[in-house]
Formats: C-alpha cells, structure tokens, sequence
C-alpha cells in the first residue's frame, strides 16, 4: 500500500510541476522612479526572433502588443510603432508629444513541439523604459519564461508574454 501511495503522489507532483509555466525577472536598471499613469507612451516593434536558423514571423509584433496591453493598464494614450525598432528610431520618429519611449527586444524565441518533444518553448525579452522628455533611462529588465510541459494543444512563446510583462509593468506604476 505504501509503494502505490508513493506513486501516486509523484504521478501528482509531476502533473503540478508540468502544468506551469515558469518566467524569471533579471532587473539590468532598477526603475529610478514610478511611472505617472495616463501619460502617452510609445512603444517599438522589436525584430522578429530567431531559434537557430528558423525565424518566427510576427513575434516581433506579438510581442510588441503584448507590452501594450501591459501598458493599457495605465494609459489610455499608447502607440506601438511598426518603423521602430529601437530607441533612436523612436526619438528621431515625430515623437515630440510622447512622454515614455518603451524598446523591446527579443533576445531568444523557441517554438517547440513540447507535447511530443518533450522540449518546452523557451521565451528571452528585454524591455526598456526611458523618460522621452528627460532622455533618461527609466527602467530595464530581462523577462525569461519556458512553457509548461503539459499544453494539451500546443503553447508557443507568445503565450509566455502576458504574465510576466504584465507583472514588470504594473511595478512600474
């Protein structure tokens, strides 16, 4: 009776840990002050990511509207940019009515077949925030999330997004 008690418990255990996705927050700058809601906000298209030689069409653009939403929170005045890619293109672009300039970038995009592989999508994004007026850095951080093991249909990197950019933005305010 023990030996299917004990079985039964790491058959339990090993659903829970497969059914959860897991993201890690590596603070680059610390935010130097809170974010003001209600003020405009600028966000750059990063460049689709890449796992090895296979690029992810669309990433770039799932992940830039991931970080709006996150921002949509606290704004009503947001604006993804589809030119930009990166902080200077924002601050040559006619930006002058912004108040925060916000650059993505993805740093590692892995699409895995993880219900037959075995392999879970492993998800890299850095995110900064700089003051437009101040042309400071504000904040930036690296968001790092694998997917469960258990996707019962097939997760992919973009749904690693909402959650932790969600989280990094809200600390931001």
């Amino acid at each position: 009776m023990p030996k299917v008690l004990t079985l039964t418990l790491l058959m339990i255990t090993f659903l829970i840990w497969g059914c959860a996705s897991t993201y890690e927050q590596t603070s680059l700058t610390e935010p130097t002050q809170k974010l003001q809601s209600g003020r405009s906000i600028l966000i750059a298209t990063p460049s689709n990511g890449f796992y090895e030689t296979k690029e992810y069409s669309g990433s770039g653009r799932a992940t830039a509207l991931a970080v709006r939403n996150a921002f949509a929170r606290h704004s009503n005045n947001i604006v993804v940019s589809a030119e930009c890619d990166n902080l200077d293109c924002l601050r040559n672009s006619d930006s002058a009515s912004f108040d925060y300039y916000v650059v993505p970038e993805i740093l590692h995009w892995e699409d895995r077949n993880t219900e037959w592989s075995g392999k879970k999508d492993k998800l890299e994004v850095k995110v900064a925030v700089y003051d437009a007026t101040e042309n400071t850095a504000l904040s930036t951080t690296i968001i790092s999330g694998k997917s469960k093991w258990a996707t019962f249909g097939g997760d992919h990197p973009q749904d690693l997004l909402p959650e932790p950019i969600g989280e990094y933005v809200d600390s931001l305010f």
